[in-house]
């Protein structure tokens, strides 16, 4: 069967293809034929980029995570300090699920991403982005010489995800309607500009 695509990027619609069926119909609904009609390519058309059912599913994964990974750390470059990257990151977070509904409801309603809140030691195989979260807060209480308790963190961190994540949520409704521009760069988020964490 004719295809408008190339390779590089017939590999990434099999991945959302497969991302939209798994949150449509759920994991056990998943094929490499399924992604394959929903791409309207040939059956054997996926087999050049994935050997089996497991090897789509972990891409699937990984193109998210690397995508939404290297979008917050771009957002955090920007920033001219600890407190400003954390704002970025913020809106980074809103705004890339916001162009990417499936993508939310794959990663937190279909997937099991680690993060262990506990401040008391790392790990290394939490989900990226929230190292990345942990790492720039604990530099914003050490930069800014805000003493909190390992249970202080763990509230704050929480505090701050629930924020971002809820957000982000939110903006992922279909039904919810708003005059806020998600993807705004100089979009007000509830968070206070002036200072990010309160004493």
């Amino acid at each position: 069967m004719a295809d408008g695509y190339h390779h590089g990027n017939l590999r990434q619609a099999l991945i959302d293809a497969g991302i939209r069926i798994i949150n449509e119909n759920g994991e056990d609904n998943l094929s490499l034929r399924k992604v394959a009609a929903e791409c309207d390519v040939s059956h054997a058309a996926p087999y050049a980029h994935f050997k089996d059912k497991e090897e789509l599913l972990e891409a699937m994964k990984k193109s998210v995570t690397d995508r939404f990974t290297d979008e917050l750390e771009r957002a955090v470059r920007e920033g001219r300090d600890t407190e400003e990257s954390i704002i970025l990151m913020g809106k980074a977070y809103i705004s890339f699920f916001s162009r990417n509904p499936d993508y939310f409801t794959f990663l937190f309603g279909k997937q099991n991403i680690s993060a262990h809140l506990q401040m008391d030691k790392m790990h290394e195989e939490d989900y990226p982005p929230f190292l990345l979260l942990r790492r720039l807060y604990r530099t914003y209480l050490k930069e800014n010489g805000i003493k909190q308790t390992e249970e202080e963190q763990e509230i704050g961190i929480i505090k701050t995800w629930a924020l971002v994540h809820g957000m982000a949520s939110i903006a992922c409704m279909k039904g919810v309607q708003t005059s806020m521009d998600w993807n705004d760069p100089d979009m007000r988020l509830l968070i206070p500009e002036t200072r990010f964490i309160s004493d």
